[in-house]
């Protein structure tokens, strides 16, 4: 089985059946451990400048072996435990977090994915709640090819625990600017996703997005990008900081799930967005649910209030648009059009 590379941190290392996996950790308690199991799998460990460097001619027993220590050392000795891989007669590049490594070794397919950009943006039309004219578009994530298929939600959870997360969010967002400035006019909001915690110091992270945007000549006011799992944020004065870089490059941002129970009318007070957007499960036969229409008319409220454009997401039927779009500027759902690979020219009534 041949792994055509993988991301360590930001160095790219090509991965073969046949490598160097090094195991360092501080606690000598927890060095012997970790080499006691590595040699029951039948394996040579040679310890040089305090690490165990572990040769090995098969990706299976590898991944037996990363197992091993994954399973066998509790969580709070895992963090103690720094790894890497590299190629034989080679120095091992950066070392990361076992956890981190595991996820990695034992997805080889999910890495490829990523590090080899097997994907591409599909779009989906959002109209206009006055006229149900197209009034711009979400890039959505979805597989490049059919050898290589991936649920979107499953990649971006396991770049998240592979420490790829910061990698996919960047080129995910590069192949959205890349597509919109192929696909779509001047004057046609494209919305596109980020995670917050993908962005450690913006003006470092979002060099290269900024970069694609003058390069592709699209109008820094036409680009709304839009946080998700807002439910999870937890450093508030952090996504400050991001919101206000991209508004001063002169871009629109938005929320997502709106009310999907976190402390939103708290949230978007302090966060004061462009975009605000209503969560699907809101919206899922709000036309039957009294419950459902008191918060979508207070958040209508707020957002009023605030001056923020609302849209709702995830409309399937006639019957919750009739009911909302009293309520929100903008629509999106398979109601309007499903993702695909080229945009509509105009919304079908």
């Amino acid at each position: 089985m041949n792994v055509s590379g993988c991301y360590l941190c930001t160095t790219k290392i090509p991965l073969s059946k046949e490598g160097v996996f090094s195991i360092y950790s501080s606690r000598p308690e927890l060095m012997a451990i970790m080499t006691e199991l590595v040699k029951e799998r039948g394996l040579e460990v040679k310890i040089r400048r305090g690490k165990a460097d572990v040769q090995f001619l098969d990706w299976h027993i590898l991944q037996k072996v990363v197992e091993d220590l994954y399973r066998t050392l509790p969580a709070s000795k895992r963090t103690a435990v720094k790894c890497s891989l590299g190629l034989l007669g080679e120095q091992p590049n950066d070392f990361i977090p076992l956890g981190e490594m595991y996820h990695k070794i034992m997805n080889p397919r999910l890495v490829k994915i990523i590090q080899e950009k097997l994907f591409h943006s599909f779009l989906q039309p959002i109209v206009r709640a006055s006229d149900e004219e197209v009034y711009g578009y979400e890039f959505l994530l979805r597989p490049r090819s059919q050898l290589y298929h991936f649920d979107p939600g499953a990649l971006f959870k396991f770049s998240q625990q592979s420490g790829m997360q910061s990698m996919l969010d960047s080129e995910a967002r590069m192949n959205a600017i890349r597509t919109s400035a192929m696909m779509l006019d001047r004057g046609t909001k494209r919305f596109i996703n980020f995670l917050p915690n993908s962005i450690y110091d913006p003006e470092f992270c979002l060099r290269s997005t900024f970069k694609a945007v003058n390069e592709y000549r699209i109008r820094p006011e036409d680009l709304v990008f839009e946080v998700v799992e807002t439910e999870k944020i937890q450093d508030m004065s952090h996504l400050k900081r991001v919101f206000d870089y991209y508004r001063r490059a002169g871009v629109k941002v938005a929320l997502d799930d709106l009310g999907a129970g976190y402390s939103t009318i708290d949230v978007m007070t302090e966060l004061r967005p462009d975009y605000g957007k209503l969560d699907r499960k809101l919206i899922q036969d709000c036309h039957l649910s009294a419950e459902k229409q008191k918060v979508i008319q207070m958040i209508s409220q707020v957002a009023q209030n605030l001056g923020t454009t609302l849209l709702a997401e995830g409309i399937e039927n006639r019957d919750e648009w009739e009911f909302l779009r009293t309520k929100v500027d903008l629509g999106q759902g398979y109601f309007f059009g499903k993702p695909a690979k080229t945009p509509l020219k105009q919304y079908v009534k």
